[in-house]
């Protein structure tokens, strides 16, 4: 599915975050603060958007995805970054390899997500950091039935649109929906083997981020 929705990727999230994922980015950068000479995993990296800002901070970044028609379409866009295709359950890394890992709009795409965490957690250094951004709940009953409203009727309808893929979509706006909240995720993250959980809502909470350290 995700070969599929490659070629027009970025643009299409642009387009239905109304530009949000720009801020969102930023915020992830923010709480993973790498630092230069770092080794920093950005695991379900899609075209490598998510990678660049690692790099320009001068951290050694590996952008790691399992479909391989997102990593062609980044790798020539981005042919100086490591590319590395890999399952999100069976990472191709040795155990405690990154100083730091992170996935962004991942998580709910692979298909056991607590095993996911541990998989991270395997290849995170003692002390490394875990940042997660996903969807997640609206702070706000209103805002979340408004949300659920735009999720379900008008992001398929927008994608239709601008996307390479717009059935690829309907599967999102459901796997959204269908994801725990900020507590229920944090709790899955602590019961993969991760320490200090926290998180921070952004956007009123439509997209949350979850840190804690290996």
């Amino acid at each position: 599915m995700f070969d599929t929705v490659a070629r027009r990727y970025d643009v299409t999230n642009d387009v239905l975050s109304l530009g949000q994922d720009r801020r969102w980015r930023r915020d992830v950068i923010a709480a993973v603060a790498p630092v230069a000479g770092e080794l920093v995993l950005d695991l379900a990296a899609g075209t490598g958007t998510s990678s660049e800002p690692f790099h320009d901070r001068g951290a050694t970044v590996v952008p790691c995805d399992f479909s391989l028609g997102m990593l062609q379409v980044g790798k020539r866009a981005r042919p100086h970054l490591p590319f590395t295709a890999g399952d999100g359950t069976r990472l191709p890394f040795a155990d405690t390899t990154f100083d730091a890992v992170t996935i962004s709009f991942g998580l709910r795409n692979i298909v056991d997500p607590m095993a996911g965490l541990r998989e991270l957690r395997r290849v995170t250094k003692p002390g490394g950091r875990l940042v997660v951004c996903e969807f997640s709940h609206p702070t706000s009953a209103p805002l979340r039935t408004v949300y659920l409203e735009y999720l379900m009727k008008a992001l398929p309808s927008i994608a239709r649109t601008v996307s390479s893929a717009p059935d690829a979509y309907v599967y999102l706006a459901e796997s959204i929906r269908a994801w725990p909240d900020q507590a229920s995720l944090a709790a899955m993250i602590d019961a993969a083997g991760w320490t200090g959980v926290e998180w921070q809502n952004l956007s009123a909470g439509i997209v949350a981020l979850h840190r804690a350290r290996a």
